[in-house]
Order: structure tokens, then sequence, then C-alpha cells
């Protein structure tokens, strides 16, 4: 079973990363604020759809890792936490921009939740990111890998559902916001790097420890 307190910081960090702008959520954003929150909720279930794919795919890959090579994990761990300090990096030199799409782009209901799917599924930096943000709160020690892995998963599902849905029933206000507040995108933007780089801090400390 894992620790509360490793559940707690686990859906802290899963927040502020949803909240943090990004193409996911600024394309929730846009087809909300232009088209209306309907729009907005179908792009989300699409994206958190593809989110099983990726969290089945860290499930069982890495629940093979730790079964077979303890160097290899540590290899894993090591690649994971380099790659967390460079979305660090390019959080904190993140530019602003104007959120900008025109009507003529509006997609029907199927074809925005196909595209909330495809969006995700076909991304490389989601199956990275998960590769290196979910083993790290996945200890061997708190029971088998693989059911842990599953139950991290499904719970950042339920964030950024709750997350993007939320984005989705107030993108008018946000995209207003974020349009006329260049400063908010570069705190939220600061705030995503931050979390990046505790988190490639655990790891490391981790593979120290163990």
């Amino acid at each position: 079973m894992i620790p509360v307190e490793s559940l707690i910081t686990f859906l802290l960090a899963s927040v502020l990363l949803g909240l943090a702008p990004g193409p996911d959520n600024i394309f929730v954003l846009t087809q909300s604020a232009l088209y209306g929150r309907r729009e907005g909720v179908l792009v989300t279930i699409g994206l958190c759809t593809g989110l099983i794919v990726h969290t089945s795919a860290v499930a069982f890959g890495v629940a093979a890792i730790f079964q077979t090579s303890a160097v290899a994990f540590t290899a894993l761990k090591i690649v994971g936490s380099l790659y967390l300090l460079y979305l660090a990096w390019l959080a904190f030199s993140a530019s602003t921009s104007k959120l900008e799409s025109s009507k003529a782009n509006k997609l029907s209901g199927p074809q925005l939740y196909l595209r909330g799917i495809i969006m995700n599924v076909t991304n490389p930096k989601v199956s990275i990111f998960f590769l290196a943000f979910l083993p790290q709160f996945a200890v061997p020690e708190n029971g088998p890998v693989m059911q842990q892995i599953f139950m991290l998963g499904l719970l950042f599902i339920f964030v950024t559902l709750v997350v993007f849905g939320g984005i989705a029933f107030l993108a008018g206000t946000i995209g207003t916001w974020l349009n006329q507040s260049p400063k908010a995108q570069v705190y939220l933007n600061r705030i995503a790097g931050t979390v990046f780089v505790g988190l490639s801090l655990k790891l490391v400390t981790s593979n120290a420890s163990a």
C-alpha cells in the first residue's frame, strides 16, 4: 500500500502539472473558450482515455524491469531524472503567448473526443513523462509494483479529468486572464518548473540511497 504522505505529494504534483500551460490543457482551454464547455469536456475525456494507454504501458514495462534487472531500473530512473530537469528548463524558459484559434477549426463531438485520444496516445513526451513520473512513487516494499503504477495512473487521470474539466467550465475567464496577464503564464510555468526540479531531485536521492 502506498503511504498516505506519498499519495498526497503525488496528488499535489499532479494538480500543479495539470494547471501548468501545455499543449493539452491549452487545447482544452481554447476549444472551450471559443465553442463551449461541452467541447472542452469532450477533449478532456479523450485525453484521459489516452492516459489509460500510457499507464498500462508503464505498469507492464516497469514491473518487467523490476523483475529482471535492478541496474536497468536504476538507469531508467536516472534517465527519467534528466528528462524531468529538461522539462523544468523548458518551463522556466517558456515565453508567453496569445491563445488564438479560428472558428473554422471547430470539430464535432466525436471528432473532439478522438482528437483528444490521438493527441495523447501519439505524443511520445507523455510516454516518457509517465515513465519518469509514476515509478518514483512505486516502491517494491509497498506491494506489487504493477498495482501501484495502475493506482497512481488512475489517480493522475482523475486529477486530469477534474483540472481540465474545471478549465473547460471556466475557459472564458481563464482564457481572458491568461491573454491579459503574461505574468500569470510566467508564474504557472515557474511553478511547473519547480515541481519538475523537485521530482528530479527525488529521483536522484532515491537512487543514491538504494
